[in-house]
């Protein structure tokens, strides 16, 4: 390639200084290679230059097409391979060879030179001069008297305690609260909104420790607590009722329930910044038991007092397991005129 290359060159610088205007090279792969120079004007050819020949490209080869059927190859079949039938060499068996040992030469017994006894030699004895014994006499020590101890002091006798007499307890009370309270002496009442004895330190120290079921119960309660939902009339001459009345609100502290038992009624009591109150609406007849005003004489006319239930949260001072409970009560709730039969007097 590089001989090639060099050769290009040299006939190019050939050309160029002759007045050839068109020179072809061909190498050995038939590749032509065309190289054009156009000399001054002075040297001009009046013809124009022919036109370079270009052959046509080599179409490619040609490759047989592979058939599409194959034939299996073919394979030797394996020759069976054959084993000789003779039967294996037997072995003798092994017999290891027999060891011998050097003779044994008996050792002689060693000798010992004769132990010889030392003569005994005898020690005269020892003769002891008489001692002399010099007896010194000690002086007995000088004890000094025991001093005289004052006798001893005389020790009273212990007393004889008498046995202790069996405790005398006093009959158990009888855990009831008074019939009548002081409060309502001297009324006819069956309720109390003032009271000297009212329990009200017992009561608070209960609520604390019962806090938890006191308020369930209280929540039972609490919700029946009456509001003014009457006007009230303010006398007798308006003729909407035919008995005067007197309606009031109270939370009492004692009242009497159903039973005929007087009982504490848990009132105006302040725990844990929370009042605890029972209001109530009662309304008392004036003229219970005579006349209805503003009814004609030839009816039979007379103003009775009605009465209604009331529930009320009440305190026992003498259930120590659970010193509260709901309980009924009956008080006055409005006032009635009851009309009698028909009569005409000629």
């Amino acid at each position: 390639m590089a001989l090639q290359i060099l050769t290009l060159v040299a006939v190019s610088g050939l050309v160029a200084a002759t007045s050839v205007s068109h020179v072809s090279f061909s190498f050995g792969n038939n590749a032509p290679i065309t190289y054009e120079v156009r000399p001054d004007s002075s040297h001009a050819s009046p013809y124009p230059p022919p036109k370079p020949k270009h052959r046509k490209p080599t179409p490619p080869p040609k490759y047989a097409k592979p058939s599409t059927t194959t034939t299996a190859p073919k394979y030797e079949s394996p020759t069976p391979r054959t084993y000789p039938t003779t039967a294996p060499p037997s072995h003798s068996a092994y017999t290891p060879p027999e060891l011998t040992y050097p003779p044994t030469t008996a050792t002689p017994a060693p000798t010992y030179p004769p132990t010889t006894t030392p003569a005994q030699t005898t020690t005269p004895e020892q003769t002891y001069a008489p001692t002399t014994t010099t007896t010194t006499t000690t002086k007995a020590p000088v004890y000094h008297l025991q001093p005289a101890y004052l006798p001893r002091p005389s020790y009273h006798l212990r007393p004889s305690y008498h046995p202790r007499p069996a405790p005398s307890y006093h009959p158990a009370p009888s855990y009831s609260l008074p019939k009548v309270p002081s409060c309502v002496e001297l009324t006819n009442a069956t309720w109390c909104l003032e009271d000297e004895e009212y329990p009200e330190y017992e009561i608070k120290h209960a609520i604390q420790y019962h806090l938890d079921n006191f308020n369930l119960l209280y929540a039972d309660v609490a919700d029946l607590d009456a509001e003014k939902s009457v006007d009230v009339p303010d006398a007798v001459e308006e003729e909407t009722y035919l008995c005067p009345s007197e309606t009031s609100y109270i939370r009492p502290l004692r009242a009497q329930n159903t039973d005929g038992i007087w009982r504490i009624v848990i009132n105006d009591i302040k725990v844990h910044y929370k009042t605890f109150t029972q209001t109530t609406r009662i309304e008392e007849c004036l003229t219970a038991g005579e006349e209805c005003p503003k009814v004609p004489m030839c009816y039979e006319s007379k103003c009775l007092q009605k009465s209604a239930y009331h529930r009320f949260l009440v305190y026992d001072p003498y259930d120590l397991y659970f010193p509260f409970a709901i309980e009924t009560f009956k008080l006055p709730a409005s006032c009635a005129c009851l009309l009698g039969g028909y009569t005409i007097d000629h």
